[in-house]
């Protein structure tokens, strides 16, 4: 089996994981939560988004989560427009995610727009932030399956992600959104775009709807990935995809990576204290297999 020997990780529980949390979270709370996520090892990490507080109310504090947590790790902060990205020039941060869903229906229930007038608005945005020598990452909603169109066409999640690389982009984050990806399908997308876009860094984001994630991780691996967005505590979902859970909790990713023996310079305890830190503040349970059983004492880690 051919395996990577070390993986890294993208948290993504900050930005993606509590953007989809009812509760209003403190902006202290969050502040602490990403400190200690830090502690833990991870080196790159969504933070936050600079989206419309009238629509994404918990992200209000944006620019105080970037003013007490910018470091010199990876920090990115998602800006989805124009308008987001005019609030980011005001800010330290030099790394930017961008995205839009492979499927019409999906990104028009997202942002109103078909998947091309997505792309026509996004591109100047593109090439204007490698200008200004910042690090774009593209993430790309819908690439397996729509809620609303069912299997989408792996060409068209190919011809997609190449257009992002020609204009650009550092890295693409390629979205099992729905959770419905299976390991056979995983294989394939992903070898192909390792094969098409060798330069680009390619990174596997996977929700764990039906219980899926890790081994379409393993099929990733596998098919040559060594990126995988994860959140802690499993946190995420999105609103505009029905039936949607969050995404593959960061801490079962960690043990069965470490467990392989494949490196991923995340210790786990630390981790756990990070999640002890948002639970108390969270309207849904954490469900990850490894923070149940460590915290139960129903096994010996």
């Amino acid at each position: 089996m051919q395996l990577p020997e070390h993986v890294t990780i993208i948290e993504v529980g900050p930005r993606d994981g509590l953007q989809n949390e009812k509760n209003l979270i403190q902006t202290e709370v969050k502040i602490d939560f990403i400190k200690q996520l830090k502690q833990a090892g991870l080196t790159e990490m969504e933070l936050t988004s600079f989206v419309s507080p009238k629509w994404v109310p918990q992200m209000k504090d944006a620019e105080d989560i970037l003013t007490n947590c910018l470091d010199s790790t990876r920090n990115i902060v998602l800006a989805p427009n124009r308008k987001g990205i005019e609030r980011l020039y005001n800010t330290n941060c030099k790394a930017v995610a961008v995205f839009v869903g492979v499927s019409d229906s999906f990104n028009k229930k997202n942002i109103n727009k078909t998947t091309s007038e997505s792309m026509e608005e996004l591109k100047p945005l593109i090439q204007e932030l490698k200008q200004k020598d910042y690090f774009v990452r593209a993430c790309i909603s819908t690439s397996f399956y729509c809620p609303f169109e069912g299997k989408v066409d792996e060409e068209a999640v190919l011809r997609l992600c190449s257009t992002f690389v020609q204009h650009g982009v550092d890295e693409l984050s390629v979205a099992d959104t729905i959770g419905k990806a299976n390991p056979q399908e995983v294989y394939s997308l992903f070898k192909k775009l390792k094969k098409e876009l060798p330069n680009t860094l390619i990174t596997a984001h996977f929700h764990d709807t039906r219980g899926m994630a890790l081994a379409n991780i393993l099929a990733a691996l596998q098919a040559g990935v060594d990126r995988f967005d994860t959140s802690a505590g499993g946190l995420g979902g999105c609103p505009f995809a029905p039936g949607a859970t969050g995404n593959v909790a960061t801490e079962d990713v960690v043990y069965m990576l470490e467990s392989m023996g494949i490196q991923t310079g995340i210790e786990l305890p630390k981790l756990v204290e990070a999640i002890d830190i948002i639970k108390p503040h969270l309207t849904r349970t954490i469900e990850s297999k490894y923070y149940r059983l460590q915290t139960t004492n129903e096994n010996n880690f």
